[in-house]
């Protein structure tokens, strides 16, 4: 897909990212860094797990000069204008309990909804409330955390090479998880309970994160927008002036597009229909 103007030239209504663990070493906290310092919009959704908790409270932080940058390119863009909104997710479960509160430069909300330009209305949560539909539970899945954690310090130090090579990020993680079955019946089942919320909701659509797997699709009448990760994906969803949504790298690049819901008027009817 082509690659539109870069964020910095151009301004934004609303972007959404979530799952980027500052603190843990699969962080790819320089590349969000960059990211966010030519990211222009109204406002910013911080959609979970944006600061791994659960690795600070198991003392295996590690927090580096791009961790620290990420915090600054935030309060960079509050300075300018930015409203921040933050839903924590399950590794950043204790700040659920300043939910509804001000905190300095930005709102923590359990859940919030979102109202795009064209009027549609999405949920926006986390996702780790889905879990009870979607794990598999007991020792098939600790044995799949394992495996997951080994993959992705493959994945850093392959890309570290790819670095030094001059090649682009590559998510080697990304290409296992999708030749995976059981994965993918996982996020089948993850995307189903999301749409199946808001359908109950009587809302257009949701966006989430917690799956570490970006996506843009519309099923049933139904939106559902996964913003990706900052550990696997680098990914970001953005919404521009008039609605529309996108799926972007973290270079720029259209992964996914939505354009925004046809508003008829009455000067755009037909004539024998609007008299």
């Amino acid at each position: 897909m082509k690659r539109p103007a870069a964020p910095s030239e151009r301004r934004l209504r609303t972007a959404f990212i979530s799952d980027v663990h500052l603190g843990t070493k699969h962080c790819h906290a320089a590349e969000l860094a960059d990211f966010l310092n030519n990211l222009r919009c109204r406002q910013l959704y911080l959609v979970g797990d944006i600061v791994d908790l659960w690795w600070m409270v198991e003392g295996r932080t590690q927090w580096n000069d791009a961790h620290a940058r990420v915090i600054e390119a935030l309060h960079a863009l509050h300075a300018r204008g930015t409203a921040i909104v933050y839903v924590p997710g399950n590794h950043d479960r204790p700040l659920r309990r300043v939910c509804g509160l001000m905190l300095p430069g930005m709102r923590v909300r359990r859940r919030a909804v979102h109202v795009t330009a064209d009027g549609r209305r999405l949920l926006v949560t986390h996702g780790d409330d889905y879990d009870n539909v979607t794990q598999f539970g007991g020792l098939q899945e600790r044995l799949g955390d394992w495996l997951y954690y080994r993959i992705l310090t493959c994945n850093r130090l392959l890309n570290r090479a790819r670095r030094r090579a001059g090649l682009r990020y590559w998510s080697l993680s990304e290409f296992v998880k999708r030749r995976s079955g059981a994965a993918e019946r996982y996020i089948e089942r993850f995307v189903q309970a999301g749409l199946d919320d808001v359908a109950r909701r009587r809302l257009d659509g949701i966006v989430c994160g917690h799956i570490h797997r970006a996506g843009l699709i519309q099923r049933d009448g139904l939106i559902y927008a996964n913003d990706g990760d900052w550990v696997e994906s680098l990914t970001v969803l953005t919404e521009d002036m008039d609605g529309t949504l996108r799926l972007l790298g973290h270079r720029g690049e259209v992964q996914a597009e939505l354009p925004p819901r046809l508003r008829l008027t009455m000067v755009e009817l037909p004539q024998e229909l609007a008299a």
